[in-house]
């Protein structure tokens, strides 16, 4: 008997090194651990990274590039917040040694020539972003893009690779709601996307299952070792996949503000990364930026040439 097959193992299933990469900083790649589980007990060869918000400068590691760091539990940084450490950590508890590999902040260029050296390194076949939230879907003209520098940077430098498997996977759908990202435009580009070819559809993660059970744990961990930084997305879908609902508040940072904890942040939503960066209105004012505040002046200076910001929709559901 055949069953339905989710189109994302499909893509994979002669990949042998995949790369699960953080695409917005912060807590981005600890979205990707439900999936990172899941990929090694299909006995692929799954390795971390993620587009950090640690001050790596300082930190101690093997340095494969002066901006790309190979953070362990051994590392060492004079400050709390290092989210990354914290899960090489937690791995180690589990009886694994599970390097992130981390980078810093910067425009499209640099960020191309990190991804191409873990490419080579590792000898990549396939990358995954990850997403926490859904605004790396924005394309440029909606009424808000949330926070989009760090994951276009990262959607634009993969989408350049000469790599045959490059995918994008969001989970939190509704979360960039509090960043001002109205989630009418994010179901409109998955439409664009599925006429498109780029969209390899969405499945649901639930409390029952065993990988989301380590991400739990994981997540929960590092959280803990970081009191004063908690992250909005990461506490709202843990939030969600305990079945809560509505207006919960357990994050003391979305203090003030009305959230809608529910079940659809618990999808994992799946693209192509290539239609996806060819959907940026800006794609070409960003291709050859350098450091991160170019990727603002740039996006900057577009919004600022639109005739016309499309309006918010409220969903009618």
């Amino acid at each position: 008997m055949q069953y339905l097959t989710l189109p994302l193992f499909g893509e994979i299933e002669t990949a042998r090194s995949i790369l699960l990469a953080g695409a917005g900083g912060g807590f981005d790649i600890f979205s990707g651990l439900p999936l990172y589980f899941c990929l090694r007990s299909l006995g692929k060869q799954v390795h971390l990274a993620n587009l950090s918000f640690s001050l790596l400068p300082e930190a101690t590691g093997r340095r494969l590039r002066p901006d790309l760091l190979e953070v362990t539990a051994a590392t060492q940084s004079g400050r709390n917040y290092f989210p990354e450490k914290y899960l090489a950590q937690w791995f180690v508890t589990q009886g694994e040694q599970q390097p992130i590999y981390c980078f810093n902040r910067t425009g499209v260029q640099p960020l191309l020539q990190i991804y191409q050296t873990l490419v080579d390194l590792l000898q990549v076949d396939a990358i995954i972003l990850i997403d926490g939230g859904t605004d790396s879907l924005m394309r440029g003209d909606e009424p808000g893009l949330g926070t989009p520098e760090e994951d276009i940077a990262s959607l634009v430098a993969v989408h350049q690779l000469d790599l045959k498997t490059k995918l994008l996977v969001c989970l939190g759908f509704g979360v960039d709601t509090f960043h001002g990202v109205c989630q009418a435009y994010f179901l409109e580009a998955v439409s664009d996307l599925i006429a498109r070819g780029g969209f390899l559809g969405t499945w649901s993660l639930s409390k029952d299952m065993p990988e989301v059970q380590r991400y739990r744990e994981a997540t929960e961990t590092v959280l803990r070792a970081m009191p004063s930084h908690p992250s909005i997305v990461s506490t709202s879908i843990l939030s969600a996949l305990a079945g809560l609902f509505g207006d919960v508040q357990i994050n003391p940072r979305t203090g003030g503000s009305k959230l809608f904890i529910n079940v659809l942040m618990t999808l994992y939503w799946c693209f192509r990364v290539d239609p996806v960066a060819q959907r940026l209105l800006y794609l070409d004012e960003v291709l050859q930026t350098q450091t991160s505040g170019d990727i603002t002046r740039a996006l900057g200076h577009f919004r600022s040439k639109l005739p016309l910001k499309k309006a918010w929709i409220d969903l009618p559901m």
